[in-house]
């Protein structure tokens, strides 16, 4: 199936997942120039495809021109199956990567998450990912005090977004896990910014359309 280059707006669909459906919002647009999926915060806290934050990120990106997919990790909205702990959430991720591949996306590709969404994301990011271009990791709120993201041997160009008035992610752990992480090229504190960015989505956007413009320029935040 080729994706079709009439600008469209986004298609919620439904595919089989590895614990049943996965539900998945997709946005192609005319002659897109580039892939983007983001992964959304912890479903036991309420979160879902639909969190302001993600959707942020997505709108930013469509106004650079990529391609863009949010999805419900597997027991949330109308994606089946229970939580399981970062671990099927990750087989969750790649099922989509793969759907989306046979859908034709363009090959050159960002990933990105929220919250618990961006260890998913910095996980998927560390295996391998052929056939997709990985051009670049982003990582809203990274709760690295919570998930072995210490672990993780990232060789992608990251960037990180981080409130320094984080009630749930302490900017300090966030500091100290980027000065240990070669491929992290740039680190964005937010002044007065809680982990839900309240007040603060115009610089979610900006960070994705920086990242975005980076990218296609073919260089990376260094």
């Amino acid at each position: 199936m080729e994706i079709s280059q009439a600008k469209a707006l986004e298609t919620v669909t439904v595919i089989a997942g590895p614990a049943g459906d996965l539900e998945l919002a997709i946005h192609v647009g005319l002659d897109p120039i580039g892939s983007l999926i983001v992964c959304h915060p912890h479903p036991l806290g309420g979160g879902s495809m639909n969190n302001k934050v993600v959707t942020s990120l997505l709108r930013a990106a469509q106004e650079q021109g990529l391609a863009t997919v949010r999805f419900n990790f597997r027991g949330v909205g109308a994606s089946q199956g229970q939580h399981d702990h970062g671990r099927g959430e990750q087989d969750d991720m790649r099922c989509v990567l793969a759907h989306v591949q046979s859908l034709g996306f363009p090959p050159r590709l960002l990933l990105a998450g929220f919250s618990f969404g961006s260890f998913i994301a910095a996980s998927v990011a560390a295996t391998a990912l052929a056939p997709w271009q990985l051009q670049g990791l982003l990582l809203v709120a990274p709760p690295v005090h919570n998930y072995p993201f210490a672990t993780l041997s990232l060789s992608t160009p990251t960037w990180v977004l981080q409130g320094d008035g984080d009630e749930l992610v302490a900017v300090d752990e966030v500091r100290a896990w980027v000065a240990q992480t070669p491929a992290v090229r740039r680190l964005d504190i937010v002044t007065a910014c809680g982990h839900f960015f309240h007040g603060h989505l115009e610089r979610v956007r900006a960070f994705m359309t920086a990242a975005v413009q980076e990218m296609n320029r073919g260089g990376d935040a260094s």
